[in-house]
């Protein structure tokens, strides 16, 4: 198994060696030698802690992939198995078919869009900035970021699915790609719910003439399509479609859990006033939510890419920073376009400091169970992270103003 294991994350290597010659970066012999040896120290990192279980793989991952061993296989869809949406539950169903443990193959999935994660990045640095090197630093940055890395290999959770697929969005819509785009924020709508934190950045793209109104069709058409194939096997179309809503009290009625939200200065809280605090929670992200798209509208004209990866950074911040009920895991969208920002505007790099700071304070507390600091300071981090995105905002809008008036 092992042999197996390191064969796969050999072809994983030379895919992203791929990716960077398709992209142009690998032109000499020095190039070529430097990705390949990153490439395999990333691949390596990661293999030597794939054998370690976490307690939210044994409380929950290998019990869903026992059931579908145990019914059947893709059979087994036709019944409510976990808290994931469908096209997570058909690799756990095709994981009942290997001869691999579980444990390896959950976490190879999410190592492989590690790299496709990374490439996202890659593609939207592109867009500020032309320079090999820097677009070869965002890619092994990413692979190496201390979240990416902890959230796959080591706890083998698939945040990187949704984010590598929002962040190819992105880079496909400021590309001129609106319909295939579209699906890449279906696709991540459709693995994960904390997609919705960063898809109101498509109603700025709207706004900046990247979508026309018949492009949205294309999003719930490729979700109904998603899930088709578990319809077809018996689970009710219904109830299978509208699957988040009935998953919603699946993550918990505590404020906070571990998240440097808002919520970690108030965890002193009453017990009979939460349900108060968390609906203030939801009302504030709301506005907050609504007043980005006024200012967006405001300045439609003055829209630049710049200030559409600001919003987008903006949004994956602000939103869950508000919101009541998050978890540790919940501003892994903020970490990866934090470290864009930094790479396409290097004067803002310590945003990317800040959230990473922030996230890795949650990431200790679940894998050491014990607090590296108060929650609180990484919250600290955060508006500090908010002003610094909010101010490049401005700063793309000014310089697209300018731009526009000579």
């Amino acid at each position: 198994m092992d042999l197996i294991v390191a064969v796969l994350m050999a072809l994983l290597t030379g895919f992203g060696l791929w990716l960077l010659y398709r992209e142009g970066l690998l032109r000499s012999r020095t190039s070529w030698f430097l990705a390949a040896f990153l490439m395999l120290l990333s691949m390596g990192a990661r293999y030597v802690v794939f054998p370690y279980e976490t307690l939210d793989y044994q409380s929950f991952l290998a019990r869903w992939c026992a059931f579908f061993r145990e019914n059947g296989g893709f059979a087994a869809l036709r019944w409510e198995v976990g808290n994931y949406n469908i096209p997570y539950l058909y690799l756990l169903a095709l994981f009942s078919y290997l001869p691999i443990r579980d444990l390896f193959l959950i976490k190879y999935v999410s190592v492989i869009f590690d790299v496709l994660l990374a490439w996202g990045a890659l593609r939207l640095v592109k867009r500020f900035s032309a320079s090999p090197a820097r677009r070869l630093a965002v890619f092994f940055t990413v692979l190496f970021l201390p979240t990416v890395y902890l959230n796959s290999s080591l706890w083998g959770q698939c945040d990187s699915i949704y984010a590598a697929l929002l962040l190819l969005g992105i880079a496909l819509a400021l590309e001129d790609r609106p319909r295939t785009s579209m699906v890449m924020a279906a696709l991540a709508f459709g693995f994960k719910l904390q997609a919705v934190f960063v898809l109101p950045i498509y109603a700025v793209l709207w706004i900046k003439g990247k979508f026309k109104a018949r492009h949205f069709l294309i999003f719930p058409l490729t979700y109904v399509l998603l899930v088709m194939p578990a319809v077809l096997l018996g689970r009710p179309f219904f109830d299978t479609i509208t699957l988040y809503f009935s998953q919603t009290g699946s993550i918990g009625s505590g404020l906070n859990y571990n998240s440097p939200s808002v919520f970690a200065f108030f965890w002193r809280i009453p017990e009979k006033d939460q349900a108060l605090a968390a609906g203030f929670g939801i009302g504030a992200a709301f506005l907050f939510l609504a007043n980005m798209l006024g200012v967006a509208w405001i300045n439609r004209k003055k829209l630049s890419d710049q200030a559409v990866l600001s919003m987008a950074l903006l949004f994956a911040i602000g939103i869950p920073f508000l919101l009541p009920h998050m978890h540790d895991r919940y501003f892994y969208a903020a970490d990866i376009l934090s470290l864009v920002m930094a790479f396409a505007f290097p004067i803002f790099s310590p945003v990317a400091l800040l959230v990473q700071f922030a996230s890795l304070l949650g990431y200790h507390a679940y894998l050491k169970m014990r607090y590296l600091l108060y929650m609180d300071r990484g919250s600290v981090a955060l508006i500090v992270a908010l002003i610094l995105a909010l101010s490049c905002f401005v700063q793309g809008v000014t310089a697209q103003a300018k731009k526009k008036r000579r």
